[in-house]
């Protein structure tokens, strides 16, 4: 796909990975709408790539429904969707004070898995309604996923959960779309310098990158971005999974 001037849905898109994807796929050409709850970042963001900015809360159906077709009036149909919200946190599912409660569960798999999924159904039918480009193509949808999928440490139940949902539907959904034109792609990030890291110390975050054989340091949210932009070029990437982690693999703890 030629990003150049096509329209484009980053959810997440006020920080972290999310940010960094709209400003390197702007800087592609494309058409950006930043999606988040996070409204006032949202613009920030927008204005400095010349994008647009709609508050989106991937989790509730009318929210989303709401926000794609506000994209869809200002920049037309969106050709890509890239789904980088999501978070999640650390907790045991058995802990000193008993069973994790399974609303904290729940509550993280509707954000990461649920949201990636609502907003992909959503995009992805007005992709397939839409004309095919001269190759066949009418959109790409890709997740963010994690090594954590896979490797899944001590007390990432829930976020190891949610993420390796989004591994699984990449090749589903895949086969499903191929039909109409529509690519789905997953990038499964490493240890990356995101806000969600950004109250470890400095000796914690050195003992992380030293725990990655090469580059011996933490990735870079730009890292992730430029790969987005590839997967986008490359139109025989499908319904795979791709890490981008400098060989790392997980300890336990």
């Amino acid at each position: 796909m030629d990003i150049n001037g096509k329209a484009v849905l980053v959810t997440g898109g006020a920080s972290g990975l999310g940010e960094a994807t709209a400003v390197h796929l702007a800087s592609l050409g494309a058409r950006v709408a930043v999606l988040d709850v996070q409204l006032e970042r949202a613009e920030a963001v927008a204005q400095r790539i010349g994008g647009i900015a709609i508050h989106c809360d991937v989790t509730d159906p009318d929210s989303a429904s709401a926000a794609i077709d506000a994209a869809r009036e200002v920049h037309g149909v969106a050709r890509l969707l890239v789904n980088c919200a999501g978070g999640g946190a650390v907790r045991r599912v058995v802990g000193r004070d008993g069973p994790m409660p399974l609303e904290d569960f729940v509550k993280v798999l509707n954000l990461n898995l649920v949201g990636g999924f609502n907003m992909t159904r959503l995009a992805a039918a007005q992709m397939i309604a839409a004309e095919p480009d001269e190759q066949g193509e009418r959109g790409l949808v890709m997740f963010t996923t994690s090594v954590a999928a896979f490797e899944g440490q001590i007390g990432q139940a829930a976020y190891t959960a949610s993420k390796g949902g989004l591994a699984s539907l990449t090749i589903q959904l895949a086969r499903e779309f191929a039909q109409f034109g529509v690519r789905v792609m997953a990038i499964a990030p490493g240890i990356f310098e995101t806000p969600l890291l950004g109250n470890l110390s400095d000796e914690v975050a050195r003992s992380l990158a030293d725990g990655i054989p090469f580059p011996r340091r933490l990735g870079r949210s730009q890292e992730f971005a430029e790969l987005v932009g590839h997967v986008a070029a490359n139109r025989y990437l499908n319904g795979e999974m791709i890490r981008i982690d400098g060989a790392v693999r997980l300890t336990p703890r």
